[in-house]
């Protein structure tokens, strides 16, 4: 398969090291904002998609760019007719503008604000486990994220999913609070705390508390090498056969294990 990325930053080239350990082809690498020239393993970095030599040779592209550039990407790789995997945030806002775009294209995209199969199995687990704890009014919920001094968002893509799946379940829950408490919290809020320091790549944590017991769910990863391998995962499934339309990570899940829980 050859691959095209679109963001060369972290991400990109820890997905142009799993491309190639795969044994996939990276076609182009697309990225405005890299000081290189060439890549680490030697691929030569394009400053535009509409002026891309090599990013119509792609099967696929991998959009892992700037929140700000994102919605550009997407609308550029549709209208080229490139299955896109999109793992940029902040641009959900535009998901009905995107859909008409992709409808109108016939194109495909599967996105998700954290491509770590670990992750996604694991906002399973705590959808579910909210479901089970919200039948027992003793027990509270919240949580914490804890990511690298370098993350350009607080909260968290992956937290934000997190929360809505667990809210979903657990009735009590009203409202999120994501910014410092100063008084006493209301039940119908749930607090889910952010911190940022050194190098941590991610860590993801659920409690669920009683004045008993608690229990706590917790999600860490060791690199980044979960998030490429799940986002080059999304890729092969994406043109494994003909599909049109977007899609997220749920859609890949699905597919392939079945859904989370009847």
């Amino acid at each position: 398969m050859k691959i095209a990325l679109i963001g060369y930053g972290k991400m990109g080239k820890e997905l142009e090291q799993a491309i190639v350990s795969r044994g996939h082809e990276v076609t182009a690498i697309i990225d405005p904002y890299a000081a290189e020239k060439t890549s680490l393993l030697g691929h030569t970095i394009e400053m535009s998609i509409d002026g891309s030599k090599n990013l119509s040779k792609a099967d696929a592209a991998i959009e892992f760019s700037k929140p700000g550039a994102a919605f550009e990407n997407i609308k550029r790789l549709s209208d080229m007719r490139t299955p896109t995997v999109v793992g940029t945030t902040n641009w959900y806002d535009k998901r009905a503008d995107v859909e008409k775009i992709v409808e109108t294209n016939g194109s495909s995209i599967v996105y998700a604000p954290n491509f770590s199969i670990g992750v996604n199995l694991f906002y399973r687990i705590a959808q579910y486990a909210a479901r089970l704890f919200n039948a027992f009014g003793d027990y509270d919920v919240g949580g914490f994220e804890v990511h690298h001094n370098e993350k350009l968002e607080s909260p968290s893509g992956t937290a934000k999913v997190l929360v809505e799946k667990i809210m979903s379940e657990f009735e009590r829950k009203k409202r999120v609070v994501w910014e410092t408490i100063n008084r006493p919290i209301e039940d119908e809020e749930l607090h889910f705390a952010s911190m940022r320091v050194g190098a941590v790549p991610g860590t993801h944590s659920v409690l669920f508390d009683s004045p008993a017991d608690g229990v706590q769910i917790t999600h860490t990863a060791r690199n980044r090498y979960g998030f490429a391998y799940g986002a080059l995962f999304a890729a092969e499934w994406l043109i494994a056969k003909p599909r049109r339309g977007v899609f997220t990570i749920d859609d890949v899940l699905d597919d392939l294990a079945g859904p989370a829980y009847e």
